[in-house]
């Protein structure tokens, strides 16, 4: 039986949970998601954890920040006046900022009359997760002639 190995495409169902309980992600009640690993597609942690995995097999992973989505960077939220953000902008939106020529996304972390933080982390940044796995499917790498 082929364990899971870089370059694989691997489907797994999921459950992403901080360490408060909180859910942030699953595929219950949806189709499995599909992920070649090695390939930079999720986040590093989850990638190392599933090589070795066997079809049916289940996994509880802990991923500290620095394997998920990193630490926060303080240097990623500003304040910036109200004025500067689309109108109708909620708490929680998404925004395409750029610096210079490169583009950014940011998060809209706070509003109020005059003034917004915005925050160029990832909103789990700095964030312990926890996954339950369970893998579906492994379509091994196909060997470069």
């Amino acid at each position: 039986m082929h364990g899971a190995q870089p370059g694989d495409i691997v489907r797994i169902h999921f459950t992403g949970r901080l360490e408060n309980g909180a859910i942030f992600g699953s595929s219950e009640d949806e189709e499995p998601i599909q992920l070649r690993l090695g390939s930079e597609q999720m986040i590093e942690g989850l990638d190392r954890a599933l090589v070795g995995m066997h079809v049916g097999d289940k996994k509880s992973i802990t991923i500290p920040a620095e394997e998920g989505f990193g630490p926060r960077r303080p240097e990623l939220q500003q304040q910036v006046p109200r004025t500067a953000l689309p109108e109708g902008v909620k708490v929680g939106d998404r925004l395409l900022a750029r610096t210079g020529e490169t583009p950014l996304y940011v998060w809209v972390r706070e509003l109020d009359e005059e003034t917004a933080i915005v925050d160029g982390n990832h909103p789990l940044a700095g964030q312990t997760l926890l996954f339950d796995v369970e893998v579906v499917s492994i379509e091994p790498a196909i060997a470069e002639a």
